[in-house]
């Protein structure tokens, strides 16, 4: 819903200024917090579909899901910090805006730590998830340069040049790191604390005790 609705919106804004159709695809799918939230929405749809299949199974991984889980949790808390004082959205935008932005990552963080089995998370795997806000700004920072528009002022670098740019970048990549190695360790908490309330878990009792037998009552042999 939120998906869809931010897209008509995006669709709306782009015709409005004559940038038409295709314009308005290549800016709805340029924003990290648009890319994270379908990645949120293949994993949850993943996780309700019966049938099997390499892509379907790769989404219902705990560390797949672990690593959305990370980058939805940047999206709502760079939001609150870096960008939610920059503008003021009303109407239809708001609610997109709040939806995307808090909502879904609220949301999906709840269904990480009820649904998600923890798994063998490792912590290698942080490094991996690190890949794909990585290619992210590559591609931002690309498609700036050639363009001149960047999604987020924070990596403009026609305003704040490549060295900010880059040592911004780089901080908010080190904020999905943390954010990353908090859920490993969230994980293995709670899968331990899982594993010892099993292990206490007193197991029903294999010999029953004979009730005393009522006089004039014979054994059944």
């Amino acid at each position: 819903m939120a998906l869809a609705l931010q897209f008509a919106l995006s669709l709306q804004l782009s015709i409005a200024h004559g940038k038409g159709v295709f314009g308005g695809l290549v800016i709805y799918f340029s924003f990290f917090t648009i890319l994270t939230n379908l990645l949120v929405a293949l994993a949850l749809t993943a996780s309700l579909l019966r049938v099997r299949s390499g892509v379907i199974e790769f989404f219902t991984r705990p560390g797949v899901n672990t690593g959305i889980a990370a980058s939805i949790a940047l999206v709502g808390i760079a939001y609150a910090l870096l960008l939610q004082h920059l503008w003021h959205p009303e109407g239809l935008q708001l609610v997109a805006d709040m939806l995307l932005h808090y909502v879904m990552p609220s949301l999906f963080l709840v269904y990480w730590w009820v649904a998600v089995p923890r798994g063998d998370v490792r912590w290698t795997s942080v490094f991996a998830w690190m890949l794909y806000p990585v290619l992210y700004f590559v591609y931002a920072m690309t498609r700036g340069a050639l363009s001149g528009v960047y999604p987020y002022p924070f990596i403009n670098a026609a305003e704040l040049g490549y060295g900010q740019a880059l040592a911004n970048a780089l901080g908010v990549l080190a904020g999905f790191a943390a954010l990353a190695l908090l859920l490993v360790v969230m994980g293995r908490f709670r899968g331990r604390a899982a594993s010892n309330l099993a292990v206490r878990k007193p197991l029903p009792s294999l010999v029953q005790e004979r009730r005393p037998r009522a006089e004039g009552e014979n054994d059944v042999q």
